[in-house]
């Protein structure tokens, strides 16, 4: 073990000691740094996009800090440490490249991929090709994990025609439903239809709609840069107005 990792974990032990640790560390549970250890995920996900090299040094000392927390609080308990976590994950990843540590060679096709990690579930009592997606995923890109399951079992329509025929029924129910559960219901299968169109495109929806929505946002930003401009509150113009300005934004920034 490195210098600095076992220096991290001796600060965390320090930190969650009964008599001399931090009393807000100290009250923690897995379930009150869950929150905290996907917000860290996203931060760095987020330094990534941002190409930003220095945040993400930061960012990823952040994420590591919440796996060696969860692993101090397991070590406590009596179910496993941190060495555990390392050995499992060095594990699983050279079971998973048999072409690489193994006696395969060649190349790693997806199939033998998907091979290896269906064993995997087998193995841990999986009897489903839907077990193991994470229902703390986004809802979109669960949406994706799980058609993506389903595919692999041939659970899929034949063409892009399907979805999307699809797609316009249930825009359809959407706009026939009586009750907010039914609204509710049918605005949920419009996305989990859009999201089989997206993906089979080959396009990862969730990659697709965080693009969008910081296009959205750019261009939004500008409009109101340009109303200000000419001297005008834009939230206090008419739509078509608006319209204009939008327009204006994306001829300057696309």
């Amino acid at each position: 073990m490195s210098h600095q990792t076992d220096r991290l974990l001796r600060i965390m032990a320090r930190l969650r000691d009964p008599k001399a640790g931090c009393e807000w560390d100290r009250a923690q549970t897995f379930s009150t740094i869950a929150p905290y250890t996907i917000e860290e995920a996203y931060e760095v996900a987020d330094a990534i996009e941002r190409a930003d090299m220095d945040e993400l040094r930061g960012e990823l000392g952040d994420l590591l800090f919440q796996v060696v927390f969860h692993a101090r609080m397991a070590e406590e308990s009596g179910d496993f440490s941190y060495e555990d976590v390392a050995r499992d994950i060095s594990d699983k990843m050279e079971a998973r490249h048999p072409h690489i540590f193994g006696n395969e060679g060649g190349i790693m096709e997806d199939s033998r991929w998907e091979e290896i990690k269906a064993a995997e579930r087998a193995a841990a009592g999986s009897t489903s090709a839907m077990d193991g997606v994470a229902l703390a995923l986004p809802a979109l890109l669960r949406s994706d994990k799980l058609q993506k399951r389903a595919a692999r079992v041939g659970f899929e329509w034949p063409d892009i025609e399907g979805p999307i025929q699809k797609l316009h029924e249930e825009l359809g129910e959407l706009a026939h439903g009586e009750t907010e559960r039914d609204r509710l219901m049918e605005a949920g299968d419009v996305l989990f239809v859009a999201v089989n169109i997206v993906r089979r495109y080959g396009v990862d929806p969730e990659q697709a709609l965080r693009a969008s929505n910081g296009k959205f946002e750019r261009r939004f930003k500008k409009m109101e840069e340009l109303a200000r401009g000419d001297g005008k509150d834009f939230a206090q113009l008419d739509l078509d107005t608006q319209e204009l300005y939008w327009q204006r934004a994306k001829a300057q920034i696309g």
